[in-house]
C-alpha cells in the first residue's frame, strides 16, 4: 500500500506534538518496517527545511533529513504537478500539489490531518487515527 504523507505528519513525531503524535509515529512504523509504502512530496522536504532552521544547526537538520529519507522516499516536483495544481485553483496551492503528487504516484491514500483540504483530491486522504482504524 502507498500513502502519501503529508507535512503535519512528519512535523507531529519530530516535534512530539501531543496527542497526535501516536498515531502518527504508527504510520512511520507501518512505513518504517515496510507494512506500507511511504512518500514524502519534495515540497514537503521543502517546508521541513524552512521550520527545523528556526530550531536546528545545519548539521542537525541534516541528520534529521537523512533518516527521514532511510524511512520514506522522496518525490520529486515535476513542472506538469505545478500546472495541474493550479489548474485545479484549491484554495491552498500545496494541499493541490500534495493532491496531484498522490495522483501521480499512484498513492493509495494521503495520510495527513488536515483531511477537509483534500476534499476534491482524487486520492482520498485519512487522518492517522482514520487510516490505523481501516487496518
Amino acid at each position: 500500500m502507498r500513502l502519501l504523507i503529508d507535512g503535519n505528519i512528519i512535523l507531529d513525531v519530530l516535534q512530539n506534538r501531543k496527542p497526535h503524535v501516536n498515531d502518527s509515529a504508527k504510520v512511520w512504523k507501518l512505513c518504517e518496517t515496510n507494512q506500507a509504502e511511504g512518500y514524502v512530496s519534495a515540497l514537503t522536504f521543502t517546508n521541513l527545511v524552512c521550520i527545523m532552521r528556526k530550531e536546528l544547526t545545519p548539521e542537525k537538520i541534516n541528520e534529521v533529513l537523512k533518516s527521514l529519507d532511510l524511512i520514506f522516499e522522496f518525490v520529486d516536483l515535476t513542472v506538469s504537478d505545478m500546472s495541474k495544481s493550479a489548474d485545479l485553483e484549491w484554495d491552498d496551492y500545496e494541499d493541490a500539489l500534495q493532491s496531484v503528487t498522490a495522483e501521480r504516484i499512484h498513492a493509495d491514500y494521503i495520510i495527513t490531518r488536515n483531511v477537509k483540504d483534500f476534499k476534491k483530491s482524487k486520492t482520498v486522504a485519512f487522518t492517522p487515527t482514520e487510516f490505523l482504524a481501516r487496518l
